[in-house]
């Protein structure tokens, strides 16, 4: 006797444990029904691929870079755009408080704003420039500079409100830097007209 309330016992637990696993877990209308995993069940849904502009200093990827700039911030405006060839560092001014400047970072999203300073620099529209003309001017920059492609570590681009005081207001400036894998670097500056302002060649 003292065996067969403990096999009952055990029936009762087991039954028990089934129905409050199917109470948490179950997607049948029975606990006594089983089915696999409902987390591995195909669901319909396709994947969704992200593909932001990653090569920055490209047709495609400078033009893509501008329109996520637009979907961001509703304009292409900022005192600094800097370029390199997979991320970008931007400086615009804070939407509420317009004397502070806000340093933004691009690496497939525009991140989280870190204050940089205040500012009094006028705003320049950094995409007012031709884009494909300024692309191969970019492949051009080593050889212009006379530093032969085996030697280029690095291309970045500053874009910037033209320095010049007597060019019109929100015109702009770009510069392309060469940094030598060894040696001196050099850069070449343009308007955004691409006329050249300076070509600064590495010293030997």
């Amino acid at each position: 006797p003292g065996w067969g309330i403990r096999i009952a016992t055990a029936a009762v637990l087991v039954v028990l444990g089934m129905a409050i696993g199917w109470g948490l877990y179950g997607n049948t209308s029975s606990p006594l029904s089983f089915q696999s995993d409902p987390g591995a069940k195909s669901d319909g849904i396709p994947a969704t691929v992200l593909t932001p502009p990653r090569q920055l200093q490209s047709l495609g990827g400078l033009t893509g870079l501008f329109e996520q700039m637009r979907q961001k911030f509703g304009d292409t405006k900022g005192f600094d755009l800097t370029i390199f060839d997979d991320y970008a560092s931007l400086e615009r001014p804070d939407p509420t408080e317009p004397r502070r400047v806000l340093r933004y970072s691009y690496r497939g999203g525009w991140d989280d704003p870190s204050e940089t300073s205040t500012s009094d620099e006028r705003l320049g529209d950094l995409a007012g420039f031709d884009i494909p003309t300024f692309v191969g001017l970019i492949r051009g920059a080593p050889e212009s500079l006379g530093i032969a492609a085996d030697e280029v570590k690095q291309v970045h681009i500053s874009i910037e409100p033209n320095g010049d005081m007597t060019a019109p207001p929100g015109s702009i400036e770009i510069s392309v830097y060469v940094t030598r894998e060894f040696g001196n670097s050099g850069y070449i500056e343009f308007n955004g007209d691409a006329t050249v302002k300076r070509i600064n060649y590495p010293s030997s």
